[in-house]
This record gives structure tokens, sequence and C-alpha cells, in this order.
């Protein structure tokens, strides 16, 4: 479903680099750090101390949920009134929040949430699929007994958690804690701590856009649970080519119904 255009591909592939190999590598680097240890959404320190994380952690976790929405201009002098933190700490976070694509610097104007778009989706999802095709097969491929027990661990504890609160169709905060750590033990085997922090930030920017659709009651509709044992029994078993194209299938699927959205 993903086979566009090669410009489109080359597109996708020239944003991977840019990110891969961005300027601010002292950015790049505190971001990487964070972004090791902020699994959950909820807001920890990462260094102990240290304003310009806690910044960095509430602030991203209100663009994830869709409080901050797609193209909202971020002031400091509000940010600084809502977190309890002062300014420059909030200018620091920002610009963590740049390298990790959720924020952009607007010239000389300040900073607003990035937008959404079908296309701006359309290159996050052929990258994703790129990256983790690569990362579970390599964990496949290394298939260590720690790896396969993380595996079967976080997918039962997925399996048994409820993904909406009573009478809401939000993603519960326990239910999407859990579906990352899922997401993540399928590839936490690939050897590339670099290539796990890649997908980290992928994972992040399309939860933002999941959130859009699982709005819909039609995006209800789909057996999330089927689609991830799928996945996951097709991992243990050894067959790579079923689990790549369960996994892509999955994504794919998110990705056919926000493209009606965005349209």
């Amino acid at each position: 479903m993903l086979n566009g255009a090669t410009e489109r591909n080359e597109d996708a592939k020239t944003w991977f680099f840019r990110v891969s190999f961005a300027n601010d590598r002292e950015n790049r680097y505190f971001l990487m750090m964070i972004l090791t240890d902020t699994s959950n959404e909820q807001t920890t320190d990462v260094i102990a101390g240290s304003a310009t994380s806690r910044a960095f952690t509430m602030m991203r976790a209100r663009i994830l949920k869709g409080e901050f929405l797609p193209g909202e201009k971020l002031k400091v002098d509000e940010l600084r009134q809502q977190l309890a933190i002062g300014a420059s700490p909030i200018r620091e976070a920002l610009s963590l929040l740049t390298s990790a694509h959720l924020v952009e610097r607007i010239d000389q104007r300040g900073f607003r949430v990035t937008p959404v778009s079908r296309q701006g989706f359309d290159e996050l999802l052929k990258t994703r699929c790129w990256l983790e095709e690569r990362a579970l097969r390599e964990s496949m491929a290394a298939a260590s007994q720690d790896w396969e027990e993380g595996l079967v661990l976080a997918h039962h504890r997925l399996a048994r958690s409820e993904r909406h609160q009573p009478g809401s169709l939000i993603d519960h905060g326990e239910w999407e804690r859990l579906h990352r750590r899922f997401h993540q033990a399928l590839i936490a085997g690939c050897g590339s701590s670099i290539l796990l922090r890649f997908c980290d930030e992928l994972y992040d920017q399309n939860v933002r856009y999941r959130h859009v659709a699982g709005a819909g009651a039609g995006y209800q509709k789909r057996d999330i649970e089927a689609e991830h044992s799928a996945i996951a029994t097709a991992a243990l078993t050894g067959d790579a080519d079923r689990a790549v194209a369960a996994l892509v299938g999955h994504y794919q699927q998110t990705g056919e119904y926000l493209r009606q959205l965005l349209d």
C-alpha cells in the first residue's frame, strides 16, 4: 500500500538521513539520553535536578496526547506559568523537541507544535516500516532467551490491559505504556541502540497521528489484540517474513484509516 513514486521515497530517505546527521549534535545527544528513559508518559527526571528534562518530558507528553494541538503556537511565558518552570529551561526543552520533530521553530517568532499532514504521515510510516523491519529481523536472528521472555511478558501484559476507560474512546494511559513496551520488546534484540532510539522517536511521532484515528468509531472496530497476537506468534516461532508482514500490515491498517481523515 506504500508503493509511492520514487520521488516520494527519496523524500522519506532524505528526511531520515537529515535526522541521523543533524548539525545540532549537543541537542541530539541530550535528546537521545532523555528518550532512552521516557517510555512511559509520566513526568520523570531523566537527569536529577534538571529543569530542562522536566520541561521536555511534560511538554512531550502533552504533545503526544494532543493537549497541545498540531500547529499550536507555544509561548514561553504561558508555558512558564503552566509548568512552573523557568523560561530558560523551557527554551532549551523546546529546542530539544525540535530535534525530535515534535516542535518547529517559526523563523525568529518562537515555536509551534509540528503540524500533521498526509504527506508527513506517509513519510513517517514508510521510514518506520523500513527501520522496524530491519530491527525485527535482527532481533529474530539473534533470538536470545531474554528477548523471547521479554516479548512473551510484554504481550501478556498488553493483552490483559483495558485499552479504553469506561465510556471513553481515548486510549488508557496504562494501555499506551504497555503498547509501547510491546513494540519495543519486538525489536529489543536488534543489537543497535542507535536504531532503537530512532524507532522510539518515530513511535512518538506516530502516537500523535494514532490519537487522531482513535477518536473515530471506525478505527475501534479493528481487533488490535488479534493483530498483536499474530505479530508475537510469528516472531516467537521464528517466521521472520510472516512476522514482518504482520507488523507492517498492523501499521498500514492504521495508515489507511488515517489517510481518510487527513485528505
